[in-house]
């Protein structure tokens, strides 16, 4: 995790008008700068960026933040890449915080930061030798299929340009086991553990010579966010089995979280303010080549969470293409599933379902650019789809049809933090019921969460939330109650919960920047901080909770209610500790400790 003092000292060492002009124009306007907003379209700016303070806001769409937020938003940068493109442009190196929280007792150890796998991949970079020998196979191939009238005419007859297989880096790896053999003068005839094989090159068998990985396939090469080949994607010439194959997983690539064009087509998926996501790399070549060049692919592997966040950073509206047949549908239906806990108000993610036996490579081909995108105007929005695809699973027509209904619809609806769009869905769900909404809400028990702009009258605080749940909307309200908080409490063995590490994680970074500063901590400073670690979730979860926005709200007494409710969990968890050891095993202190912590 970065230190939290490295990240004030590079927004104070950088002017985010600088940032956002590497971008786009900004125009003089008194003490700010304004321009048309990035994020909306608008004709009239309300765009404005204060250099003073160092954050831009929005008056049109709402969207604000300092200059690392900026590029999380424009450029749809993870927290660690836009801290990353500052340090260089500043001329400061990162350094790197293993653990922020770590005086504690072993007994108790809670770390703060818990890096996912993306971070932790970018705070160990891979060996630049691996990215060198991934380059130099890239080479080879691209010059074999310039020799290689099999590779040259199979590209022919699929439609492709060579201006078009010269933009994506397109190859061929010829027939043969150790092609490379001519590149590598170490090529690893016999070693499992060489550089070749860990970058997925060469294909390590005990007892046998390794060989190549890709023999008589075209190639084309995977990019990472930096426009570096992280892997590779083959395509069988011939009768060859499998048809497609993808580079294994390894230190540089990672299926889950990679998507194929990504890097390329950024520029096309801001200005068109969408992308469409396919399954097939022709499918993205073939669109590219037609002009429609806001497009990327899945690597051999179903949507993931990972590449829906990266997509939702990018834009605010993501098409899925898939074909039409059984195959498709299923696809998508995944896809809809995964999305649902990414989803957020203002973000739309549509799905569209092309005629059968068509795929996007071959619909382009046969009726061009306009009729393609014609059908991506018809996309079905995430909500449709939703409706439609539970409702071709039950007899809509009868009382256990609809009651199915609800039961299939509770899962996936409980899983949407979006509150709004989870109360327009939830809606259209309970007309398809014929319920009212309210019974839906109660057959579904997910409660009011989802409600919209209740009135103030309506509010109550559930009373089954968490003492740790209660300090952690504290804090996020007045941060300076972090400093009132005795870490003792929070230190005992027993509860891990999620909730409770969170709250650690959060006092302990509070404590530090309320003492460090005398700024204002908001919550766009907070939720910057936690971006990219397990806590980030739980902690947006959080801060959509309507209670502490409550005027009637008596935080003191909230507070010190919290407080009692933590000394309580740990004279029980105490208790308990001192309960599971025998009588006998107790210090005279211990029993005298146990008396007294009975009686309180």
């Amino acid at each position: 995790m970065i230190e939290q003092s490295f990240i004030q000292e590079l927004l104070e060492r950088i002017d985010i008008v600088d940032v956002v002009t590497r971008h786009f124009q900004l125009r003089k306007a008194g003490a700010n700068y304004t321009a048309c907003c990035p994020f909306h379209n608008e004709k009239t700016p309300s765009f404005t960026v204060n250099s003073s303070k160092q954050f831009y806001h929005c008056f049109g769409c709402g969207r604000h933040g300092n200059a690392i937020n900026f590029l999380m938003e424009h450029s749809g940068l993870s927290f660690i890449e836009a801290v990353e493109s500052l340090s260089a442009h500043a001329g400061l190196q990162i350094p790197v915080q293993s653990t922020v929280y770590a005086s504690v007792s072993n007994a108790g150890k809670v770390a703060t930061a818990n890096p996912s796998v993306e971070e932790k991949t970018e705070l160990s970079s891979p060996s630049v030798d691996l990215y060198e020998r991934m380059e130099q196979a890239a080479r080879f191939y691209r010059q074999q299929l310039k020799q290689s009238e099999e590779a040259i005419t199979y590209l022919k007859t699929r439609g492709v340009l060579g201006q078009t297989a010269l933009q994506f880096g397109i190859g061929y790896a010829p027939p043969g086991w150790q092609n490379l053999s001519g590149v590598f003068a170490d090529y690893p005839f016999d070693d499992p553990d060489h550089p070749l094989v860990h970058a997925g090159l060469v294909v390590a068998h005990d007892g046998k010579r390794n060989h190549d990985r890709f023999r008589h396939r075209i190639v084309f090469p995977i990019f990472d966010r930096k426009k570096k080949i992280i892997g590779f994607g083959g395509r069988a010439l011939g009768a060859g089995e499998p048809k497609y194959l993808n580079s294994p997983e390894t230190s540089l690539f990672i299926k889950g979280r990679e998507l194929y064009n990504l890097v390329h087509a950024s520029p096309a998926i801001r200005k068109s303010g969408r992308v469409v996501v396919v399954e097939g790399y022709m499918d993205v070549v073939m669109l590219a080549q037609y002009g429609i060049e806001n497009v990327v692919a899945t690597l051999g592997t179903a949507t993931t969470a990972t590449h829906i966040q990266k997509l939702l950073r990018h834009t605010d509206e993501v098409i899925f293409c898939f074909d039409g047949d059984e195959a498709g549908s299923k696809a998508a239906w995944r896809a809809l599933e995964t999305s649902l806990s990414q989803l957020k108000d203002g973000k739309d993610i549509k799905f569209l379902f092309l005629p059968d036996r068509e795929d996007p490579d071959s619909y382009i081909r046969k009726y061009g650019r306009m009729a393609f995108e014609e059908l991506l105007e018809k996309s079905l929005p995430l909500s449709v789809f939703f409706c439609n695809g539970l409702s071709t699973r039950v007899n809509i027509g009868t009382s256990e049809g609809r009651a199915r209904l609800i039961q299939l619809a509770g899962p996936l609806l409980a899983q949407i933090n979006a509150p709004i769009f989870g109360f327009m869905l939830m809606r259209r769900v309970s007309e398809l019921a014929g319920v009212d909404q309210n019974q839906l809400v109660t057959f579904l028990k997910t409660g009011k969460k989802d409600r919209p702009s209740v009135r103030r009258s309506e509010v109550s605080r559930p009373l089954s939330v968490t003492p740790y749940r209660r300090l952690i909307q504290i804090l996020l309200h007045s941060p300076d109650y972090a400093n009132q908080i005795d870490m003792n409490l929070l230190l005992v063995s027993g509860d891990q919960s999620e909730e409770k590490a969170l709250l650690i994680a959060l006092v302990d970074f509070l404590g530090a920047a309320v003492r460090a500063s005398e700024e204002e901590l908001n919550l766009v400073t907070i939720l910057s901080y936690f971006d990219q670690t397990s806590h980030h979730d739980l902690l947006e979860n959080i801060i959509r909770d309507v209670y502490v926005k409550d005027e009637s709200w008596n935080i003191d007494a909230e507070f010190i209610g919290g407080i009692e409710r933590l000394r309580e969990v740990h004279r029980r968890s105490r208790i308990a500790e001192l309960h599971s050891r025998s009588l006998a095993s107790l210090t005279l202190e211990e029993k005298n400790e146990l008396r007294q912590l009975m009686l309180s």
